[in-house]
């Protein structure tokens, strides 16, 4: 109970974090979202090919731990691969979620659709003059997906391993309406603040160079 509890905490503080100030932290959590951005990558990747039984071995923990570092510190070295993995991670969960959505089980149709729109969605936020609205957008999504999955996990209705497993958009698309009508309006709120307040605000890799020195 008490490890749910951190997990909870560390989720929604995250969650928030991005939601609200996701653009002007864009630099600070860059490297975490590589991270688990790869993490999830790796997961998704190694349950395509080994099955998911390959995920809760020693090996499989610590291959997408080592993935989600290497992820990391790309992230950290380079900015423009870190915004390619941040968002072609959002991206595949869209995708992947999408799917569950139409109610297809795992197979070779979703698994196409999960790595192009993980690709689309890379490609874009590689576009310079849309990577305000992208990373606003995705870190908007991201942190309504952290912040609803958090309390799904804190309230029964999500464990643990399924979260640890799988895609965080997949057990609330799954869950009842409520919590797919939080999730939306949470990307909305947090979408629509975002836009308003940093209008002004100009983040560039420059910035980026220099504030991680």
């Amino acid at each position: 109970m008490l490890g749910t509890i951190l997990i909870f905490l560390f989720a929604a503080l995250i969650g928030v974090a991005a939601l609200l100030w996701g653009y002007r932290l864009f630099l600070v959590l860059l490297p975490i979202w590589g991270f688990f951005a790869g993490l999830w990558l790796s997961v998704t990747g190694t349950t395509i090919l080994l099955g998911e039984s390959f995920l809760w071995t020693v090996t499989g923990l610590i291959i997408g731990v080592v993935i989600g570092l290497v992820a990391a510190v790309l992230s950290y070295l380079f900015y423009t691969i870190g915004v390619a993995i941040f968002a072609g991670a959002i991206g595949g969960m869209l995708g992947s979620a999408f799917m569950v959505i139409l109610g297809l089980d795992p197979g070779f149709l979703t698994t196409l659709v999960t790595i192009a729109s993980a690709v689309l969605v890379a490609l874009l936020a590689l576009i310079w003059n849309l990577q305000r609205y992208i990373i606003t957008a995705l870190t908007s999504l991201g942190g309504a997906a952290l912040l609803v999955t958090a309390f799904l996990l804190l309230f029964g209705q999500v464990n643990l391993p399924a979260v640890q497993a799988g895609n965080l958009l997949e057990p609330i698309f799954t869950s009842s309406w409520v919590w797919i009508l939080t999730f939306l309006v949470l990307f909305v709120v947090g979408f629509v603040f975002q836009i308003r307040r940093d209008r002004e605000y100009q983040f560039s890799k420059e910035q980026y160079i220099e504030n991680w020195g």
